[in-house]
């Protein structure tokens, strides 16, 4: 499903521990690690959606966790140039995603990346809260950004984090995030 700008509607999972570390994995197979994200059905809410996706990648149900908040809307990417399959129609050339923020009320034992026949991820661990903006892809940093930088209020009651160290992080990465758009 592609809408008629050419985004793919999608949902991003930032899933937090009550330490402020979040849920980060590497993908099946390659050197890129992420939140766990993916695409939406036709028939699915953007709530339906996430609890799909947080199963089929992290086997966690929704009983494992306690969702804080979403962003109020659709964060986009562009995905690069060398991504996008011009042979494809509709043509897709880039995400739309919801990101979702919650908590994790489980063990680590329940985690299972193995449910499918092709895992989306074959490792994770637990990272810092701001590491995945600095630390994923390139072309999606700026949209990891804004989904981090509009859930650390949520993050911060629920980890009781102060807000001005956070800030301070995000300014940060910000500044590294336009030195590397130049």
């Amino acid at each position: 499903m592609i809408d008629p700008d050419g985004y793919r509607p999608n949902v991003g999972i930032i899933l937090l521990r009550e330490d402020g570390h979040v849920f980060w994995a590497r993908r099946a197979f390659r050197d890129g690690w992420q939140f766990p994200q993916g695409g939406m059905r036709s028939d699915e809410t953007p709530l339906e959606a996430m609890y799909r996706e947080l199963h089929e990648e992290t086997g966690l149900r929704p009983e494992h966790v306690e969702v804080l908040g979403a962003t109020p809307g659709w964060l986009r990417y562009k995905l690069p140039r060398r991504y996008v399959r011009h042979n494809e129609k509709p043509l897709c050339i880039g995400q739309k995603q919801v990101w979702f923020l919650l908590r994790f009320l489980g063990d680590e034992s329940q985690v299972k990346l193995d449910l499918t026949d092709k895992p989306e991820f074959d490792l994770w661990r637990w990272v810092d809260f701001w590491y995945p903006a600095a630390h994923v892809v390139p072309f999606k940093r700026s949209v990891y950004e804004r989904a981090l930088r509009h859930l650390a209020p949520l993050a911060e009651s629920l980890c009781r984090l102060p807000l001005a160290q956070m800030r301070s992080v995000v300014a940060t990465l910000e500044a590294e995030l336009s030195a590397d758009a130049c």
